[in-house]
């Protein structure tokens, strides 16, 4: 039983989705980040970046138990795990892991701004408003310029699609309009319909809620995200 710390974010359905392609069995664990649960010495024995996700495999790969954080780690050690969901065509399986690393170092971080200032930001902020819808257009672009010769990234359905799909699902917040990118909107239609992604998207729904208040703000933007911690 694979332990599951996480939330109901882009980064966190990532791990449930791929759980859930890949028929683990898991047991979630809430880490509600707009109460501040990310900065709890337990969890950041296991995620010392106080961030969602991370996992826990009692039976990892040497028999004993290993924990991980970080999502797109997370991705590769369950496609290992199972031989599931990354090709197994050396040229492919480089081409997947071209694409994961994709999401992590630019649909991330560059979406995530653009969510928070467009979203969170106390006051409009018109520079980095622009910068960052500009550059999350500039993204969708690239994507949609590769879809148009492949169904999905690395050509078969695999962890590429499981870390940019959650991302695209907030297009609107991101000032997208996916319509404007008919590729991508094939290949998320396509993503949609499977009904692992449908359950994993289910994982921790009932939980979440618009991270607007005072509270949220200061737990996830605030002095308390920028401290200093050592797990204990």
């Amino acid at each position: 039983m694979i332990e599951v710390y996480s939330w109901s974010t882009p980064n966190g359905h990532k791990v449930h989705i791929m759980l859930e392609e890949c028929a683990l069995p898991y047991r979630v664990h809430p880490v509600d980040i707009g109460a501040g649960d990310q900065f709890a010495a337990e969890f950041l024995q296991i995620s010392p970046n106080n961030k969602i996700p991370a996992i826990v495999d009692p039976d990892g790969p040497d028999g004993r138990p290993i924990s991980l954080f970080e999502s797109g780690a997370i991705l590769i050690y369950l496609a290992g795990k199972t031989g599931l969901l990354l090709p197994q065509d050396v040229r492919a399986r480089y081409v997947a892991l071209q694409w994961l690393m994709f999401q992590v170092g630019h649909i991330g971080p560059m979406f995530g701004q653009a969510h928070h200032f467009r979203q969170y930001a106390p006051e409009p902020i018109y520079y980095a408003i622009d910068r960052y819808t500009r550059e999350a257009g500039r993204l969708y672009g690239v994507m949609d310029h590769h879809l148009a010769d492949a169904t999905y990234f690395a050509g078969e359905f695999s962890i590429a699609d499981i870390a940019i799909y959650p991302w695209t699902r907030s297009h609107a917040n991101q000032g997208i309009d996916l319509a404007q990118f008919p590729n991508v909107l094939r290949w998320q239609q396509a993503v949609s319909a499977r009904p692992a992604v449908q359950r994993g998207l289910k994982v921790l729904e009932q939980q979440r809620r618009p991270l607007l208040d005072e509270r949220s703000r200061e737990m996830l933007f605030g002095e308390t995200q920028t401290t200093r911690r050592r797990p204990s």
